[in-house]
């Protein structure tokens, strides 16, 4: 089950610190509108106010907090002139200012007006003078009220989850091929089904555009050739093209042929991926895999189990695990993706950029993974991967805003037990102290993210099971 992970901002500016409110005034009454753009439909603009004296009473208060705890050459703590405190610390004054008073008057219009914000607010038009009124405009986003009727309708499929034979047989021949060895046959025969032909060869991609010259139809191509040397072609193998097993059976080492393969268009190398390729080949070759006995001592290669049945009995219960695992997850993506396409309503764009980060995060680390470095990562054009992720982070919003309305009317809830298991893992995963995990977790507020994703997991889980019974 692939479930969204995009939350609403879990520290709004309504309940947060005012840290993210910066002045970037030199005359204090610009606009602070230099944040990201803003859904119309989901964006709030309120007007908050504060008199002149409460003004003075809190650049009073931040004064006297600098003066008491400021270290200034010459003068004891404490000591300090306040005129000199004004001066020096000018900026830190009134950046405290900020986070203090605006920040406290932001909230109290909030709880005033029952709004709730999902993105930090963009002001404008702010005055915060000393001797004068505080006033400014803050711009936010809310989530939209969402009118899910219906969501009980959705055609849901209940695919089959049983493990086929040759399943189990394809996996356990893919193992036993993992412990075999190689080995030359010295016979002189042709190459048969089960064979490996070790090869070198020419491919030339064939271009789909063709020209009628003197001589015929001809293909030119930009694809450069492909090559391979030494190259192991299991004959009629679960991997090989039936083209190469149609045109090597019966062949023998020395033998040069030609011949044309065409790859499907889900090819897994997209170089080749509904390509035709004329490939030259010469059959150097000819050797036999040669697969261990299916006895207690591979077993205990395996994960040393009692014996090798008690190895086939726990790979049959790992296979039929996690093929049910995957169908269902299908489905229920499925499931997903019919509610998103169902109910239509204006998505908050912050929610949609913090998504766009997250899926960019997951595939830096994925690359990171696969050995890229930082300084490629950085050579990236980041610009063109967020609009390229834009509509898939949008539809995984929108899933996310769904299941949260229809968590709340089918009274889903995740117990303590389930949280503290999730919490568990992840201390075990990430070899930190649990405490100390859900200290980090309380105070960046991944904690109430984890506890949303728990929710979200269960309400697909519950929907599914109704819906598809």
């Amino acid at each position: 089950m692939t479930t969204p992970e995009t939350t609403e901002n879990s520290t709004p500016v309504a309940e947060a610190p005012a840290e993210h409110i910066h002045d970037e005034n030199c005359d204090h009454s610009h606009d602070h509108d230099h944040g990201p753009s803003l859904n119309p439909e989901c964006t709030r603009e309120i007007e908050v106010s504060a008199p002149a004296a409460d003004v003075d009473a809190a650049f009073a208060a931040v004064v006297r907090d600098i003066r008491r705890h400021a270290r200034i050459p010459g003068f004891r703590a404490g000591k300090t002139p306040e005129s000199l405190i004004r001066s020096r610390f000018a900026k830190d004054i009134r950046q405290q200012v900020l986070e203090s008073l605006v920040s406290e008057r932001f909230r109290q219009a909030l709880d005033a007006q029952q709004l709730k914000p999902v993105s930090q607010p963009q002001l404008r038009e702010l005055v915060l003078n000393e001797g004068a009124p505080l006033s400014f405009k803050a711009a936010f986003e809310i989530l939209p009220t969402l009118d899910v009727t219906g969501y009980d309708s959705i055609t849901v499929e209940k695919p089959d989850t049983t493990l086929s034979e040759d399943e189990y047989q394809a996996e356990l021949v893919r193992i036993l091929d993992q412990h075999a060895t190689i080995e030359p046959v010295t016979d002189a025969r042709p190459l048969v089904a089960g064979d490996l032909a070790e090869i070198s060869f020419t491919g030339a991609i064939k271009d789909i555009a063709q020209t009628v010259t003197a001589d015929g139809l001809e293909s030119k191509s930009d694809e450069q050739p492909i090559s391979g040397n030494e190259v192991l072609i299991e004959l009629g193998g679960r991997n090989t093209l039936p083209a190469f097993t149609d045109a090597l059976t019966g062949k023998k080492p020395g033998d040069e042929l030609a011949f044309e393969v065409d790859y499907p268009a889900d090819f897994g190398e997209r170089r080749l991926a509904g390509k035709t390729v004329n490939y030259d080949v010469k059959i150097a070759a000819i050797k036999r895999r040669i697969r261990p006995e299916r006895n207690a001592d591979l077993a205990k290669q395996l994960g040393q189990h009692d014996s090798f049945e008690d190895f086939e009995k726990q790979l049959r219960e790992h296979l039929v695990e996690t093929k049910k695992n995957g169908i269902l997850r299908g489905a229920q993506d499925k499931m997903i993706a019919a509610l998103a396409a169902k109910f239509t309503f204006p998505v908050p764009e912050s929610l949609v950029q913090q998504q766009i980060d997250e899926r960019l995060e997951r595939g830096l680390r994925a690359l990171a993974q696969q050995g890229m470095t930082a300084e490629a990562m950085r050579q990236l054009d980041f610009s063109r991967l967020r609009v390229a992720q834009r509509d898939s982070a949008l539809e995984e919003v929108k899933a996310s805003l769904i299941l949260d309305r229809i968590a709340e009317l089918e009274k889903v809830e995740v117990a303590q037990d389930d949280l503290d298991r999730e919490l568990l893992m992840l201390s075990l995963q990430s070899r930190q102290p649990l405490q100390e995990m859900k200290d980090q977790l309380v105070k960046d507020g991944t904690l109430d993210r984890i506890k949303k994703q728990l929710l979200r997991e269960r309400t697909v889980t519950a929907l599914y099971t109704r819906l598809s019974s």
